[in-house]
């Protein structure tokens, strides 16, 4: 099915209001994307121009800029939401938990939400065999973790128009592939619904630092100007806004801070609390299932 045969289209003024738990009128959701760039393919990304403008394989470079990420970036950002107590999902290819068991365990020690991310970085399109792809992704993050991931994020938000069903009958119940409103949306499937959640394309250090090439500052400027109008808008019905990192971006000496002020400030904001993806599904699900029983 194309899209526009999954979800039917609606107008935002036309929505009944949500309504979040007491005392809670926003909800900031966290994303730390953890990955594995495979030596033996063109990495995902590139942050210099190669030689002569054409890219040589190993490209050593480029992996590296990757693993410093896994290897510093990321306990520095770490050791800001411990401070903070804020405890977000993990976006992660299921082969860290093979690759960087230490990372991997780490994170379900301190409590985070393992979200699928594939089983390694590369678009869902050049998988051989994306069902077979996804269904590994799925067991290798139960096994370790002992439980059923129920959230998906493609790499490079990566689907193609079969995508949906295979997650659905891998167990998967939310997306973030679908950046198309600022509410959880309901996603037909054959093989069941899926939610997707409101995941953001923009407030993402990939698309602000390393596509835009702005300056580390915006990343505090932009999520801050986002953060403003939606808790504006906030008081009239529930909103939510997504804030996705990578270690090898946001966790370098000259960017973490911009990364701790951002959640600073969001931490003492009232009325704002931080979920995990699986934490607004279910908060979701339930306030429709409870809206469809009063009519």
């Amino acid at each position: 099915m194309i899209p526009s045969q999954r979800v039917s289209y609606s107008a935002s003024i036309d929505r009944e209001p949500l309504k979040l738990p007491k005392g809670i009128r926003m909800i900031v959701w966290p994303i730390v994307n953890v990955e594995v760039w495979d030596i033996g393919r063109p990495m995902p990304r590139q942050a210099l121009p190669p030689p002569t403008g054409i890219t040589q394989l190993p490209d050593v470079p480029h992996w590296a800029w990757h693993e410093y990420g896994n290897r510093v970036g990321f306990w520095r950002m770490k050791a800001v939401l411990d401070r903070l107590k804020i405890t977000p999902s993990l976006s992660v290819n299921a082969r860290v938990c093979e690759d960087y068991p230490r990372i991997a365990k780490a994170c379900l020690d301190a409590g985070w939400e393992f979200m699928g991310h594939s089983y390694d970085q590369r678009p869902i399109h050049l998988e051989p065999n994306q069902r077979a792809t996804i269904r590994k992704a799925v067991k290798v993050i139960k096994n370790f973790t002992g439980k059923q991931p129920v959230g998906w994020l493609g790499p490079g938000f990566t689907q193609t128009l079969d995508t949906p069903e295979h997650l659905a009958e891998a167990g998967i119940r939310y997306i973030c592939d679908w950046p198309l409103d600022d509410e959880p949306v309901e996603i037909k499937t054959k093989k069941g619904p899926l939610l997707s959640l409101p995941y953001s394309i923009e407030l993402n250090d990939i698309s602000i630092m390393i596509v835009r090439s702005q300056p580390a500052k915006e990343f505090y400027t932009r999520c801050m100007d986002h953060f403003d109008r939606l808790y504006a808008e906030s008081k009239h019905s529930a909103k939510f806004m997504s804030i996705a990192v990578h270690p090898y971006i946001s966790g370098v000496p000259y960017r973490i801070k911009y990364f701790e002020q951002v959640f600073e400030t969001l931490r003492k904001k009232p009325g704002v609390a931080f979920w995990t993806g699986e934490q607004i599904m279910d908060w979701y699900l339930s306030s429709r299932k409870k809206a469809r029983g009063r009519r």
